[in-house]
């Protein structure tokens, strides 16, 4: 009985052990979402993979960057500021960094030989917003007619101020065939006890030597099952019964019967490899580097559109402004003018037509300042967490301490070299060769799927059986062996000293006579994978298109820059020689006004052009994919949400606007 223990003892330390050594793996296992600690303590560990792994909760608090920039109800804003902000409390760039998490929790399950449900792969884009100068939605002062003046009808335009979307998806919408059924890699212990009383009416009596067989029975069975990458199914099993009963004829009672079983199940055709079992573990290591790369993508969309929002407010009070000089201008033309029609010298018209100036100089700055105020509400929404709900924030006006610098000129490499960069940088690209690599593992599960179901099946046995001898049974000395004589450690010494083995071995075949799901689905997903391959090279396409589109759109507004600035120059010189003549009586006070209308038009397709060259120059950068780079933006700072530099400087406080 001594030995019998210490066997007893043996074996349920290497269970506990080896239940410690899974969990603890499981603790450990580097596809778990981040967050997630593995504890030191062995009970922590036995209870680890039944637990909820941490998520980090959402935050929805602005940060103390926003506070630091607000000076006496206004909002000093450079651009690294925008920036920065944006990568703090943008919610766009906040939805986008769980989909790490989701994808190492996915490489996570594909461990454990479940399928995998898929990464997002949306990026969402922000808003228009209400655009500069030359948007179409504000009202310029007309080119002829000094007296007239554009009235906006879509001020509440929904697109300038709705986020869109788009899809890093280059794979199709149709999932593609799931191939062989993956074995579950996960190690499981399963066990059971039972106990029963059993009453039995003996039909033959000389069977067990009573009329009414009275019984207990005590089963126990621990097993354990574990899957491996070729496609080996390991199982081992432990079973003891104990039976006592009120039988006459059995020689032990009551007695235990046991056996210890191992078989292996190996698929030799369909589903063998670790190249078909393990397809959805790379496939899931491919989705957590296309998360990381439409982090990337949404944190170059974000910051492209918070660059162009902020030249756009920049252009916009710019507009203001130049709206206010044209309103100085014809104020002092219509003050001239009523002076000279109360001194007689000019005919009660002409004021008439100046105060009608006048007004149509009021429309178009009261339109311009309302766009201003738009264009800041969408700017609000974009850097903060809680938009305008913050009444501190809604009622502040943002100062943008970053004008537009248009270089003397423009160096520009080769378009060869342009779209090298691009191909190198641009994050869908090589999202796109990981969904094609992904299509082409699962290809591969999906043609596997075509072989015949063959497996072969190894068993290997070995029983044990132990009792009391049976007071009450006939006298049988010449079928007693001592060696049945015991317990349960009599048995255990019989199952490991292998008295009583049995073994076996078979090939189990299953082979479908046609076979048309599988070439169904093989022949889809065949398609489908080309499908994806024509998309890959539309995409590379698009992302030529977008680079050479980015250059001429460059060249031509530096170009119109250029022309708008020599313009402005000569409406001003002809403004200032018009107004000479008027003062000297050989022009007419409809020339000055006209001429007054042509400089403010000038003025504010300078202030246009300027814009579009800044929008121009962003849409470059976010076609070669340099966005990040040109603007020293830390991809981790990006992750983590926390900026290291600190806010610019706010200026000394200016003059009420």
């Amino acid at each position: 009985m001594k030995r019998s223990g210490k066997v007893i003892s043996t074996l349920l330390t290497f269970v506990a052990a080896f239940a410690a050594s899974a969990a603890g793996q499981a603790a450990r296992d580097p596809g778990a979402p981040r967050g997630a600690v593995a504890p030191e303590a062995w009970w922590e560990r036995l209870q680890r993979p039944y637990e909820t792994r941490p998520v980090p909760a959402a935050s929805f608090d602005n940060s103390a960057r926003i506070g630091s920039l607000l000076r006496g109800g206004k909002l000093y804003l450079s651009l690294d500021d925008a920036i920065a902000l944006a990568l703090e409390n943008n919610l766009d760039i906040e939805l986008q960094r769980f989909d790490p998490a989701i994808a190492s929790s996915d490489l996570l399950r594909a461990r454990g030989g479940g399928t995998l449900r898929g990464v997002p792969l949306t990026v969402n884009e922000l808003p228009s917003g209400v655009g500069g100068p030359a948007s179409p939605i504000l009202n310029l002062p007309a080119t002829g007619a000094p007296f007239s003046s554009a009235v906006a009808t879509n001020l509440s335009e929904l697109t300038s101020i709705v986020p869109g979307q788009s899809s890093a998806l280059i794979t199709g919408s149709a999932p593609l065939s799931g191939g062989p059924a993956i074995p579950l890699f996960e190690p499981v212990l399963f066990g059971l006890v039972n106990t029963q009383h059993q009453t039995a009416v003996q039909v033959n009596p000389a069977s067990s030597g009573t009329k009414t067989l009275f019984g207990r029975s005590t089963q126990g069975n621990l097993g354990f099952q574990k899957a491996f990458g070729a496609g080996t199914l390991l199982s081992a099993n432990f079973s003891a019964n104990f039976q006592n009963n009120n039988s006459r004829v059995n020689i032990y009672n009551p007695y235990i019967n046991s056996y210890f079983s191992i078989s292996i199940t190996q698929p030799l055709l369909r589903g063998f490899g670790p190249q078909v079992n393990r397809r959805f573990v790379r496939i899931a290591r491919n989705n957590q580097r296309v998360s990381d790369l439409v982090f990337r993508q949404q944190v170059i969309g974000t910051v492209a559109g918070v660059i162009r929002l902020y030249f756009d407010l920049v252009s916009l009070q710019e507009d203001v402004q130049v709206k206010r000089q044209t309103l100085s201008l014809v104020q002092k033309l219509n003050d001239d003018n009523r002076e000279k029609v109360e001194q007689g010298t000019l005919a009660p018209i002409e004021l008439v037509r100046a105060q009608a100036q006048v007004a149509s100089s009021r429309q178009d700055l009261a339109n311009s300042e309302g766009f201003e105020s738009q264009q800041e509400l969408v700017l609000k929404n974009v850097l903060s967490r809680s938009g305008i709900a913050d009444a501190a924030l809604r009622e502040a006006r943002i100062m943008p301490t970053t004008p537009i610098d248009i270089p003397a000129r423009d160096e520009i490499p080769s378009i060869q070299d342009l779209i090298a960069t691009a191909y190198k940088n641009r994050p869908e690209l090589e999202e796109g060769r990981l969904q094609i690599e992904n299509s082409e593992i699962s290809l591969r599960g999906s043609q596997n799927a075509l072989r015949p179901d063959l497996g072969l099946v190894a068993v290997a046995q070995n029983n044990g059986l132990a009792g009391q001898l049976n007071p009450f049974a006939p006298p049988a000395s010449a079928f007693v062996d001592p060696e049945f004589v015991g317990g349960f450690g009599t048995t255990l010494e019989q199952i490991f000293r292998r008295n009583y083995p049995v073994y076996g071995i078979g090939i189990q075949l299953n082979l479908p006579l046609r076979n048309q799901v599988a070439q169904a689905d093989y022949a889809r997903d065949s398609i489908q994978h080309r499908q994806t391959q024509v998309r890959y090279q539309q995409l590379e396409n698009q992302v030529r298109l977008e680079v050479e589109s980015a250059l001429v759109a460059l060249r031509r507004s530096r170009a119109a820059y250029d022309a708008a600035v020599e313009a402005r120059k000569l409406q001003e010189q002809s403004l200032r020689i018009e107004l000479e003549k008027y003062s000297n009586g050989v022009s007419t006070n409809f020339l000055v006004m006209q001429y007054q209308s042509f400089l403010a038009q000038t003025r504010s397709t300078e202030v246009a052009a300027k814009s579009t060259y800044a929008k121009a120059k962003t849409a470059l950068e976010r076609a070669l994919g340099m966005t990040l780079e040109n603007h020293n933006i830390s991809m981790d700072e990006a992750f983590n949400g926390r900026v290291t530099r600190p806010p610019a400087a706010v200026p000394p406080e200016s003059q009420p606007r």
